[in-house]
């Protein structure tokens, strides 16, 4: 760790200890004031909306309908979810006590976890970065949050937003690059929420461990896409190109590969073909609704999956603009590069299967479970099948990536693309820990359990049948 490094881990233990501070001498924060706050945080994202959406498109060269569909409109409906359920979810859950401990009653109390780390990743950077600080507040803790240096400006502004918003004992949000990261990792937190890359999800994961710190790791991994014999074709076009354009293919659940039945591929890949021509035209480059990938970095890592002699349609990309059309390959085989690792641009390769035992063996054939999986079969048989078989964090299906927008539904990996889930309630209860309390009244005391045991034993048995 270099110099300064080390002057970076100190400010941090000091921060790191005056949230702990706070935090000991508040909890349990009352519901009244998390209320306040999470009103607070509306508030905030609100005056801030115009500011958001320019920085998403300074950055990413996001549309502003897809900025505030899912940046800036889904946390407001998270929040608003949150404000109407919280009292309930808050409130302590009676179970059963079984009869040979009575007289007891026992219930689970949700108790927050103490000081938390969130670090946030650059493909969403405004709903990634508020929608667990949401689920943090909403439990009762105090957060730190770090976002992403490689979308600078929407940084500066929830930066700018969040610290003034609130106590530095409370919440604050911190920029800056990997040193940063190196330095908060070190430091002593009651849990770390990293959404990013498995690669460095390994890295948070392993410096948590030194700590004991438990970890929700959101990856990724590659999603299949299943277009089976009997799918409606038209809608699943569209709802595929929707899913793997959507941010330029930037997203963890975009559709990474098809998979399309032997039977109908050809049909599949020319109305793909049409869709992406009829949606982007001739070009794509020009067109408002086709974002741009973060940096170069990423944009030249892609351009170098496209093999041109299996591209059906699109191809073409400038590396300086960070532009890559959006791209269909045909034929590909499971060693073909762009099989390797996650795509994360607008590129979808296809291939094809005879049958769902193929289908099937292609999937866990890659390294990792999926983070989705989406299924185009109007046979519920067919459905049943796959959605059972198949391993993946979520499944969709007739749809890519809407599975997401339910906060009823937990979001969150399975294997490599991930460790816990969050969302609406689950997010609630990932940031709480789930407290056991039993209460004995005194009234009346069973000797059953006292010394000495004798003939006590035969009356235990039967008890514990």
């Amino acid at each position: 760790m270099s110099k300064d490094s080390v002057t970076l881990a100190d400010d941090y233990q000091q921060r790191v200890q005056q949230q702990r501070t706070f935090f000991m001498k508040s909890q349990p924060f009352s519901y009244t004031y998390r209320l306040q706050q999470l009103k607070l945080l509306k508030q905030t994202i609100e005056a801030n909306k115009s500011q958001l959406i320019e920085a998403l498109d300074t950055d990413l060269s996001k549309p502003e309908f897809e900025a505030y569909l899912t940046e800036v409109g889904f946390v407001l409906n998270e929040l608003s979810d949150t404000l109407k359920h919280l009292k309930k979810w808050m409130k302590p859950k009676k179970v059963s006590t079984p009869y040979f401990i009575q007289p007891a009653k026992s219930h689970i109390h949700a108790t927050p976890l103490g000081v938390c780390l969130i670090i946030s990743p650059f493909n969403y950077p405004v709903s990634l970065c508020l929608s667990p600080l949401i689920a943090a507040l909403a439990a009762g803790n105090t957060c730190i949050v770090k976002t992403s240096e490689l979308t600078p400006n929407v940084s500066r502004v929830l930066s700018t937003m969040i610290n003034s918003a609130f106590a530095p004992e409370y919440v604050q949000c911190i920029e800056g690059d990997v040193e940063h990261v190196t330095a908060l990792l070190v430091q002593k937190f009651d849990h770390i929420f990293f959404t990013g890359s498995s690669e460095v999800g390994k890295i948070v994961m392993q410096q948590a461990a030194k700590q004991l710190t438990p970890v929700t790791l959101e990856l990724g991994g590659k999603s299949p896409c299943i277009v089976c014999a009997d799918a409606n074709i038209d809608i699943a076009v569209k709802r595929i190109v929707y899913g793997k354009m959507l941010n330029t293919g930037q997203t963890c659940v975009a559709p990474d590969y098809v998979l399309v039945a032997d039977s109908i591929k050809q049909e599949f890949i020319d109305k793909l073909v049409g869709r992406i021509n009829k949606l982007y035209g001739n070009e794509p480059s020009k067109n408002p609704a086709l974002g741009r990938i973060v940096n170069q970095r990423h944009t030249s890592r892609i351009s170098e999956l496209i093999e041109q002699e299996k591209v059906v349609v699109g191809g073409q990309f400038d590396i300086e603009q960070r532009y890559i059309a959006p791209t269909v390959m045909a034929n590909i085989e499971l060693s073909d590069a762009i099989m390797q690792q996650e795509i994360f641009g607008p590129v979808l390769p296809i291939m094809s299967f005879t049958d769902h035992d193929q289908a099937l063996q292609i999937i866990e054939a890659l390294p990792a479970h999926p983070l989705a999986a989406y299924i185009f079969s109007e046979n519920q048989s067919t459905q049943s099948l796959l959605s059972t078989k198949i391993q993946a964090g979520g499944i969709a299906i007739n749809h890519c990536i809407q599975h997401l927008a339910n906060p009823n539904l937990p979001f969150g990996g399975v294997g490599l693309s991930g460790i816990g889930s969050y969302h609406g309630k689950h997010g609630f209860d990932r940031f709480s820990h789930q407290k056991s309390v039993l209460s004995a009244s005194t009234w009346l005391d069973l000797p059953l359990i006292y010394p000495p045991y004798k003939h006590k034993l035969s009356l235990l048995k039967k008890m514990f049948k």
